[in-house]
């Protein structure tokens, strides 16, 4: 594609996403013009651009494009003082930046740019404002102090004339008058009897513009001046385009610097002005976008869509901003693809890259051309398929043809963009299609939401769900007819409307079905990998049990050789030293270790120093509470001896989802704190082992205690993850929810 078909293409996708007016604004902070892409690494660029952001600077002067004075200096070619001062102006912007002595990357950048001493002599020829510094040359300076005496001269000259008694029943005004570039006066006919000079114009009065022949030749002496100063002009425009020519690559370096440069400063400043945030493209094709504001909108709700599957399809009230959200999607990553400065929640906010932006947005209908409106979009259609990786924005995908076939049509079609990559955004009314879209996995359904008590729509939308039109509410609004509104209801029936209910109805609960299969077959997947690991874990520990016996056994077979050795030496002594050595290998040490290394489980009985209890109870792995002789005390488990080992049996753990129910409850209604305790615990012994996960407890509010006493013991409950008071309508501060 050419350069010129491609910018023409960028064109039509700006004004088709009413981006226009927010481009130009962007545009205007350019020094020069470029193309909204930065040629080269994106992903460099826009670490430049984040560290300028972070520094204060002055936006750099309005400079010409350097093809030209380039193409002339290749040539031996003599450029314009005008032109000269172009490359000054980007050289000592770039000094400017040199010595604000900028840290970081930007500074590392900036300090690698080096002016050649050459150069310098140069730009002392000019002033701030472009001029020429004729102090500098000595007869360029007489030559302008000459010129300025005979102006003065000529000043003079007028000013007698003006005054003249001779001259002043001629004289129509007192004033000097500049007829094509000449000083002149007016004066009415036969000025010629007093006055010499040349006629120069006539004035509306009919009176005439006269030069006096007394200052025609101090004017020649000027102009003489002037060719002198244009000659010695020339020479020095021609010593300069003699040393630029040697300096081109400095000039090539310079101005590819300056592009880049004027590309990262254009985008900071913009989003300065206007409070935006700068966000690139990712290396992905998901879309998050969070409180987006579309430039050309004013005071709207900020969209938040998840775009993470393959196509959204939107859904809903007619004039509810669908159009608006599809634009706003594509706008988004078009502007995230040039890193052009836009208004969202830029942490919270993620776009991918995409090879290409394409928006079937118009009615292609053309009466010269003779197609239709659904030709012309199967023509938009037909040049997709050529393209990889786009993002495609479709809206009201079934225009201009019957909806069931389109339906049909349209699905089929969509299935085929997305197996080539793509990803799709479209609106529509029919809810057969988005019926038929709706059980894939990577469609995501969104609905423009309507306020049926309002009557009109919300400009919010919700994502999940299949949206009515509300075309009849939506025409009574923009002033139909409320009689004509009701006979079209008639005439679309009850039935009409049952079913449109029943296909959003339905598609709804299918998306559910498939979001519960998905998190079962999850589940599934979670537990058959602990019964693996479990597996693992075993055969770890059997083969470490298998290794430990071998070496024992080595090592009670070497003892008990010592001591048969000993025994053939007839040394008794020897004889129980090894015997005892023997003793020592045996695998009494290390069933007392795996003894000791036996956790401590609620229920297990052990002894604290000469008492016996049960543990009620765990804190940690150091801490228990133990029930001895009917108090429970808190004690370090290092205190603790098993009196009865519990051998834990084998399980997996699983987690059930037990529907939840509102009748499980506990009343606790006039008892004292160690009585409501007791029953509590119970109550909650029966509740796990029911399988319940939440139940409430009545406590009242009362003087507090049994409040506090209920809190405390559901503190200290071991199988009790949380607790909080409960909703208002279901006791409020008076009872707790429990979870279990």
């Amino acid at each position: 594609m050419s350069v010129d078909k491609k910018e023409n293409k960028i064109q039509k996708l700006i004004t088709q996403l009413d981006l226009t007016q927010h481009i130009e604004e962007f545009e205007s902070f350019f020094s020069r013009s470029h193309t909204l892409y930065i040629e080269g690494d994106q992903e460099l660029h826009f670490r430049y651009i984040k560290a300028l952001d972070s520094i204060e600077f002055k936006a750099p002067p309005k400079v010409a494009d350097f093809t030209e004075i380039k193409l002339h200096l290749k040539k031996h070619g003599v450029l314009r003082f005008e032109q000269i001062f172009e490359i000054v102006k980007v050289v000592r912007y770039f000094r400017y930046l040199k010595k604000r002595e900028i840290e970081g990357l930007i500074g590392e950048w900036i300090a690698k740019i080096e002016v050649p001493e050459s150069f310098l002599e140069i730009e002392k020829y000019f002033t701030h404002d472009g001029k020429f510094e004729e102090n500098l040359d000595e007869q360029l300076f007489g030559l302008s102090e000459r010129q300025k005496e005979y102006k003065n001269e000529i000043s003079s000259a007028m000013k007698r004339l003006m005054h003249s008694s001779k001259l002043a029943g001629y004289l129509v005004d007192t004033q000097v008058h500049y007829i094509n570039n000449e000083e002149a006066l007016l004066v009415r006919g036969g000025f010629n009897h007093v006055l010499k000079g040349s006629v120069v114009g006539r004035s509306s009065g009919g009176f005439f513009y006269v030069v006096p022949d007394s200052i025609l030749k101090t004017k020649a002496k000027i102009r003489t001046i002037e060719q002198e100063r244009e000659a010695i002009f020339y020479e020095y425009a021609k010593e300069f385009s003699q040393k630029l020519e040697q300096l081109l690559p400095f000039i090539n370096f310079i101005d590819k610097e300056f592009t880049r440069f004027d590309n990262y400063q254009a985008r900071v400043l913009f989003a300065r002005s206007k409070n935006l945030e700068l966000l690139k493209s990712k290396k992905d094709s998901k879309i998050i976008l969070k409180d987006f504001i579309h430039p050309a909108l004013h005071h709207a709700k900020p969209i938040n869509v998840d775009f993470s599957k393959n196509i959204l399809m939107i859904t809903g009230v007619n004039a509810g901003g669908k159009t608006m959200l599809l634009k706003s999607i594509l706008a988004a990553a078009f502007m995230a693809k040039y890193i052009i400065p836009m208004k969202l929640n830029e942490n919270k906010s993620h776009i991918g890259n995409f090879k290409a932006i394409e928006a079937i947005i118009d009615d292609p209908q053309n009466v010269k051309n003779d197609i239709s409106t659904f030709a012309g979009r199967m023509q938009q259609f037909s040049q997709l398929f050529s393209y990889k990786n786009a993002l495609i924005g479709v809206d009201e995908i079934e225009l201009g043809t019957d909806s069931d076939e389109a339906a049909a049509l349209f699905k089929v079609i969509l299935d085929d963009l997305i197996k080539r990559g793509h990803k799709v955004v479209v609106t529509t009314h029919h809810k057969r299609l988005a019926a038929l879209m709706a059980d894939r996995d990577d469609v995501e359904l969104m609905a423009a939401i309507y306020d049926e008590e309002a009557r009109r729509p919300t400009y919010e939308f919700m994502q999940g769900i299949i949206g009515k039109s509300y075309a009849f509410e939506t025409a009574s609004r923009y002033g139909i007819a409320n009689n004509l509104v009701n006979e079209a209801k008639k005439v679309y029936g009850d039935n009409s409307e049952k079913l449109s209910m029943l296909i959003e109805r339905g598609s709804q609960l299918e998306r559910e079905l498939k979001h519960k299969h998905k998190e079962v077959d999850s589940k599934l997947e979670e537990l058959r990998k602990k019964e693996l690991a479990l597996k693992e874990q075993k055969e770890q520990l059997h083969q470490e049990l298998i290794k430990q016996k071998a070496e024992l056994k080595r090592e009670y077979e070497g003892a008990i050789e010592a001591a048969k050795k000993a025994a053939r030496a007839g040394d008794t002594k020897e004889i129980h030293r090894a015997m005892n050595k023997a003793k020592k290998s045996l695998p009494k040490e290390q069933t007392e270790k795996i003894q000791r290394d036996v956790s401590f489980r609620v229920g297990d009985e052990v002894k604290y120093h000469s008492q016996s209890g049960v543990i009620t109870a765990m804190k940690g792995k150091n801490e228990a509470i133990v029930e001895v002789n009917g108090m429970k005390v808190r004690v370090k488990t290092k205190h603790l001896k098993h009196t009865k080992i519990v051998k834990p049996k084998k399980r997996t753990d699983i987690s059930l989802n037990v529907t939840k129910k509102a009748g499980l409850k506990c009343d606790l209604h006039g008892m004292r704190a160690d009585e409501a305790c007791e029953v509590l615990d119970k109550f909650l012994n029966d509740a796990l082992i029911n399988g319940w996960d939440e139940v409430i407890v009545y406590h009242g509010i009362g003087t507090g205690k049994l409040s506090y006493a209920v809190k405390e013991f559901l503190k200290t409950h071991p199988r009790v993850k949380g607790f909080e008071d409960a909703p208002q309508h279901m006791g409020g501060f008076g009872a707790k929810v429990v979870h279990l």
